[in-house]
């Protein structure tokens, strides 16, 4: 196989390249669904790679669902995926909080879903902080505001209910300095249909950090815990995975940090182009944001599974 990156994967190559990996994480959004309607040709592709004994994963910076309520959309939308498959930041985020910080006895104050909230409690982590905060008192009042003497770490992820309180609560925990700061991921924008865009978990983390003068521990793409997550749990050899996605800045760069191989799917957010201008900047760190292949869509894998 050619060492020349961001090469479009077609013909002889395809065969060649599906054929020394083992295992493919696939992104969700703009890959493998638009919203609430399956990519055409998605569901057959991650079904044959199955039928061919590939394992596949699902990987997802989005905090707002469960593990089941992933594995129910894409059952729903005809993809042959399970559970303990899917790794959202919501599931990865406990998992940090237990694994690595090895957070026993101890709550969490949550910005964040109510996924995020079962998440934690799955794996025997409190919470507190799901719903509305409002503002009441006066201002000199704040920051006497009543704070759980449990709390040994703020969490930070996708928040509707995200306020000025929230924000007060969350800084007035990370004074304390043994208080663990963790966010989901730094996604600055949530793409939708037609062009537009909503502001993402990156805006609700930053507004933190930047109050607590603190920077969190993120552990959504293109962190390689996202990774490590799958890794220890499956045993999979990252010289033999292929990373599909839509974003150069954290699909691609999360298979650059992990050493996997890296396919960009022209059906989200970026585009060839965009690749290029990384792959001539002659930065070293925005080399990693530089996919091995690209495809039009990942049905363009059809043809090396059907027959």
């Amino acid at each position: 196989m050619s060492g020349v990156k961001c090469t479009p994967l077609k013909g002889a190559l395809l065969p060649q390249v599906l054929d020394s990996v083992d295992c493919l994480l696939f992104d969700c959004d703009g890959v493998i669904w638009r919203g609430d309607e399956a990519i055409p040709g998605a569901p057959q592709v991650i079904n044959l790679l199955k039928e061919r004994g590939k394992r596949v994963f699902f990987v997802t910076n989005n905090s707002s669902k469960t593990r089941k309520m992933y594995a129910d959309k894409l059952q729903a939308l005809g993809f042959n995926a399970k559970e303990d498959e899917v790794f959202g930041t919501a599931y990865c985020s406990a998992m940090y909080l237990k694994t690595v910080c090895g957070l026993q006895g101890g709550k969490v104050y949550l910005v964040g879903s109510n996924a995020m909230s079962q998440e934690l409690e799955a794996v025997g982590i409190q919470q507190t902080g799901v719903g509305p905060d409002h503002i009441h008192g006066k201002q000199g009042d704040w920051a006497a505001v009543e704070l759980d003497p449990d709390v040994k770490a703020v969490l930070v992820g996708f928040d509707d209910h995200f306020s000025y309180m929230k924000l007060n609560r969350a800084f007035q925990y990370l004074t304390q300095r043994d208080c663990l700061f963790v966010g989901t991921n730094r996604d600055t924008r949530l793409p939708l249909e037609a062009g537009k865009a909503v502001p993402g978990t990156g805006c609700l983390l930053q507004a933190v950090e930047t109050a607590a003068q603190r920077q969190a521990q993120t552990v959504g793409k293109p962190n390689h815990f996202m990774f490590d997550c799958v890794a220890s749990q499956f045993g999979v050899d990252p010289s033999r995975c292929l990373m599909v996605g839509d974003r150069l800045d954290t699909d691609i760069m999360l298979g650059s940090n992990c050493g996997l191989k890296t396919l960009l799917t022209l059906t989200g957010v970026n585009t060839v182009a965009d690749a290029e201008v990384h792959q001539k900047s002659g930065s070293a760190e925005r080399q990693g944001m530089v996919p091995d292949y690209y495809v039009e869509s990942i049905a363009d894998l059809l043809p090396a599974l059907q027959g």
